[in-house]
């Protein structure tokens, strides 16, 4: 066997091992994609790791596939990001696909059907206390009246004209930029003009 062959072979047995080990998103990944790239296969040095891992982290998308797919770009180009990118993602999503089918399957047991009944008061309770939180943050920082305002409007956007959650999202971290930005100016003239008092 070549050397050529034997770098896929490791790039697809450090993905894999990483893809299916990785448990609780990107971020839980990457000490063990460091173990595979730099202490198993030393392909490359532990601070040439935290410099990729930096500018990966400014990059958007998910963090361990981005590393995966450097790891094999570095190795063999762009045929072994390939390779590590499949060898990274196919085994959680075959597992994926397998574990939704044994739901499916199992979705008409009567056992099955009364623990998703079990679970689901307990969601509806964490999405409340939830929702509450940050209505009580938006009533602080906002006051009470435009608070309960953007509740409704948010409500309108969302259920009565059916914007995209997204946008209305980014039209209130907007508001929230410049609302903040005033509250604060604001804050700041008081203070100089009870202190030029």
């Amino acid at each position: 066997m070549s050397k050529n062959d034997n770098t896929y072979i490791q790039l697809t047995i450090a993905m894999f091992r990483t893809g299916i080990l990785g448990y609780g998103g990107g971020p839980s990944v990457i000490p063990l994609i460091r173990h595979e790239a730099v202490i198993r296969y030393e392909w490359m040095s532990s601070d040439e790791f935290g410099e990729v891992l930096a500018l990966a982290n400014a990059l958007p998308g998910p963090i361990a596939t981005k590393m995966a797919a450097y790891l094999g770009y570095r190795q063999k180009k762009t045929l072994g990001a390939v390779v590590a990118i499949l060898a990274h993602i196919l085994p959680t999503c075959i597992a994926m696909v397998a574990l939704l089918s044994a739901v499916q399957y199992l979705s008409s047991s009567k056992i099955i059907a009364g623990m998703i009944a079990g679970v689901t008061p307990v969601i509806a309770v964490m999405l409340g206390t939830m929702a509450y939180e940050f209505g009580e943050k938006a009533v602080k920082g906002l006051g009470i009246y435009t608070g309960i305002g953007l509740c409704i409007l948010s409500f309108l956007l969302l259920e009565a004209i059916h914007i995209h959650p997204a946008i209305v999202i980014v039209l209130f971290l907007a508001y929230g930029a410049v609302h903040y930005k005033f509250v604060s100016k604001m804050r700041k003239e008081r203070r100089e003009k009870e202190g030029a008092e």
